[in-house]
């Protein structure tokens, strides 16, 4: 089982990525608690850093005598929580080296790169201070004694019964009343009057849609927006702005920078709900 000091992460976040096959880990695995599983996958996240600086150097014609240890070492790692995709390019890249042919190693390093560096910023991303399964309000040590299989089954049935997540943030409470009065029918909406928070509760919660506020002390709409999409499972979360400015300049910059709509305040109830609507039933299709 997990031990008290090991990490944990969010399993719908994992369940999105699609080259980590978690389901087919928990059938085959049928006493696999969740504790352990997230044991081995911190595994893997704290020895995919050596595996990226080897794909450099490889990549780069630099390679150095423990290069290919540090790829093999990974590869049954990569194989207990899901990740097979990428063995038979970790195999191909150490057959190349050991029958010399250098420069086929080299292109090979250079592809997997990329996907390597993909599964860091995933894993990553996944982290999380309490488990997910069952809701926020689910003991942490409930979660880890689960088997895995068993977890996955409850969340399946949480997450078809949950309300979508919707995250509004505006320094006014008057704003983030009425969100909520509009919204809390159809969704759980989270209000937040503090954009510096944002980080923090994104490692906590997965919202399916995200309102932002343009103007805001310290943090501004626009500066959040990279922020949330650093977060791998937010790389296509439908984010509105909440501005007093329509003008076309505007409205391009924050496309730019990731936003899908805009709504201008003060705002019409139906206007909210219909752009939300949109963008979230969009959302869901994606996934």
């Amino acid at each position: 089982m997990g031990d008290e000091n090991g990490q944990y992460f969010d399993l719908v976040t994992l369940l999105r990525f699609g080259d980590l096959e978690l389901m087919g880990v928990a059938i085959k695995n049928l006493s696999l608690q969740v504790g352990d599983y997230f044991n081995q996958l911190s595994a893997v996240g704290n020895n995919l850093p050596k595996c990226v600086e080897a794909l450099k150097r490889i990549s780069d014609y630099k390679a150095e005598e423990n290069d290919l240890e540090n790829l093999a070492a990974i590869k049954d790692l990569l194989k207990d929580v899901g990740l097979n995709k990428a063995i038979p390019v970790i195999n191909n890249i150490i057959k190349a080296r050991k029958d010399g042919r250098i420069d086929v190693a080299a292109d090979c390093a250079k592809e997997t790169l990329k996907d390597f560096i993909a599964i860091q910023i995933q894993i990553s991303s996944a982290k999380k201070e309490k488990g997910a399964v069952g809701g926020p309000d689910q003991p942490q040590e409930d979660i880890e004694t689960m088997f895995l299989n068993d977890a996955l089954a409850l969340l399946d049935r949480t997450e078809a019964m949950r309300k979508l997540r919707v995250l509004a943030v505006d320094d006014s409470p008057a704003i983030l009343n009425t969100i909520t009065s509009v919204l809390n029918t159809d969704y759980k909406v989270y209000g937040m009057p503090k954009p510096t928070m944002v980080e923090k509760f994104l490692s906590q919660i997965t919202p399916d849609l995200i309102l932002l506020d343009y103007e805001m002390p310290e943090i501004n709409g626009f500066e959040l927006i990279p922020i949330i999409r650093k977060f791998g499972e937010h790389t296509e979360t439908p984010i509105i702005l909440l501005t007093s400015l329509g003008t076309l300049e505007h409205v391009s910059a924050a496309a730019k920078l990731g936003a899908c709509d805009f709504i201008v305040k003060p705002f019409q109830p139906d206007n909210l709900r219909e752009k939300v609507a949109k963008h979230i039933s969009r959302k869901m299709l994606i996934y």
